[in-house]
């Protein structure tokens, strides 16, 4: 039986599936990855360990798997940039990650100059930290730098750009739509670099990959590498291959991804949509793997959240021990945990928020401030959606779920109270991995359609408690804790 090898390298690790024909996964590999915090708001990654974690990961997922798979699905971490040598592949510095908030003052000035509106109207994006552009207008600072980059020797890309040049020796630089629609230099109407955008952010049309098919066979890799050459087939940004992976093909399907992050997309079919304000336009995949669009509202920090308690306070010491916690208690005890370590996304995007806590008593204990990081995934995402919804062009009937997050019953009973709406969790969490396979395989012939690829899949549904009187009441404790936030961002000096 044929299997697709998908690797999903993501903002704390890489992870790698052999996914067979009928759906089941016949090994496993994972690699954590270091994070770097150089400066407050800055945030990188080696480039070199993303590769030898993700290579690590692959043969890991190799060694328990009993036949050779057919091809490659690779899914990454998005707007996260490297810039490399074109023949050495030796890169020009770290990776500055998604998260990172160095170019805040730089995105505050495209607004005040009213730049942002030619942004939004060509990229369906904002001008925030948080998209490729700005990280790499950044990093042409140095004259060496771009002196290189105009004479075509530095070239740049998002993730799966960087593994795909080092998985094929320098061979092949190429993105697909999902990830170069994260940029700031993508015309998603149009669907290639747009000029114009280049000139903004003086980025040389030589540093920059090729655009190809997100399922479509682009290269193949170097035998040194993983001791075979296997064809790449499928290419696709994260949250693009989770909405895949969750079988959101029809319009007005939606999925949220709790990870490091929580991204809520909802697919709209060939029509580029008109995002209500905050909400992003992007690039997905239909059912064939060929371009399409979506909505988008994004969360930057959800499951980082609990890593910190983790990590940060010494409060838990695994991330399981947040559901028991969250029980013990029959409420926060009026405490509210606004995690926004880099900044607020959607519908917010105020780059100079910071983590707020609210209603801190005496009484606060341990489980209180653990129930609050939990139910600041399921408030956030429940914003998301209002967001998106709220113009009233479509309802959401259901939310499908993924994510590490998405295995704690707790919170997705939570999320469908504050939701009001039914959510569906595959009997598969790993979904982005999924949607990467799917999008190989059906280059491959593995599976002849979507609707094959997703047979077999069931799902667990948590229908939605209490009343919209009752919802009220929790959403606005929520988002009094949210403008505090937000005064303390806007009241900073200049």
């Amino acid at each position: 039986m044929s299997s697709i090898l998908a690797l999903d390298q993501g903002t704390t690790g890489s992870t790698a599936l052999p996914v067979r024909q009928d759906g089941t996964v016949v090994g496993r590999g994972y690699r954590e990855l270091t994070q770097h915090y150089p400066r407050p708001g800055w945030v990188e990654h080696d480039p070199e360990e993303i590769v030898s974690t993700t290579l690590d990961a692959l043969r890991q997922a190799l060694a328990g798997a009993a036949e050779r798979p057919a091809g490659i699905g690779i899914t990454n971490q998005r707007e996260t940039l490297v810039a490399w040598d074109r023949r050495t592949l030796e890169p020009a510095g770290p990776a500055i990650v998604w998260q990172d908030r160095r170019t805040s003052d730089r995105c505050r000035e495209l607004r005040e100059t009213g730049v942002e509106r030619l942004l939004r109207e060509r990229t369906g994006l904002l001008a925030d930290p948080y998209f490729s552009a700005t990280k790499l207008e950044w990093l042409l600072r140095d004259p060496a730098l771009r002196r290189r980059a105009e004479l075509g020797e530095l070239v740049a890309g998002t993730v799966e750009s960087w593994l795909v040049a080092k998985l094929t020796g320098g061979r092949v630089h190429v993105s697909d739509h999902t990830n170069a629609s994260r940029t700031l230099l993508y015309d998603l109407a149009r669907r290639d670099w747009d000029p114009e955008l280049l000139g903004v952010f003086g980025v040389p049309r030589e540093m920059l990959p090729e655009i190809v098919p997100s399922s479509g066979i682009v290269a193949e890799t170097d035998p040194a590498c993983l001791g075979m050459s296997l064809p790449i087939a499928g290419l696709a940004g994260d949250q693009q291959a989770a909405l895949f992976g969750q079988g959101c093909w029809t319009d007005g399907l939606a999925k949220n991804t709790y990870g490091t992050g929580a991204f809520l997309l909802v697919y709209t079919g060939q029509r580029l949509p008109t995002p209500a304000p905050g909400v992003l336009a992007t690039a997905a995949c239909g059912p064939r793997g060929e371009p399409g669009y979506a909505l988008e509202g994004s969360v930057f920090i959800a499951g980082a959240a609990v890593q910190w308690l983790r990590d940060g306070l010494g409060l838990i010491q695994a991330a399981a021990e947040t559901e028991a916690l969250a029980r013990s208690v029959s409420d926060t005890g009026g405490v509210h945990f606004v995690p926004a370590f880099v900044g607020l996304g959607t519908p917010h995007w105020e780059a100079e928020a910071r983590g707020t806590v609210t209603g801190l008593t005496r009484g606060t204990s341990r489980a209180h401030l653990v129930r609050a990081a939990l139910e600041a995934m399921a408030f956030s995402s429940a914003e998301l959606l209002a967001a998106m919804t709220g113009a009233g062009d479509f309802a959401a009937p259901v939310l499908r779920v993924d994510g590490g997050a998405s295995a704690n019953d707790w919170l997705m009973q939570f999320q469908a109270d504050v939701l009001g709406i039914p959510v569906e969790r595959p009997d598969m969490f790993e979904t982005t991995a999924l949607g990467a396979a799917g999008l190989a395989g059906l280059a491959l012939g593995v599976w002849r359609s979507a609707d094959e690829f997703l047979a077999g899949r069931r799902f667990r549904r948590f229908l939605p408690s209490g009343d919209d009187v009752e919802r009220r009441e929790r959403r606005a404790g929520w988002e009094r804790a949210v403008q505090a936030a937000l005064v303390w961002a806007r009241s900073a000096p200049r």
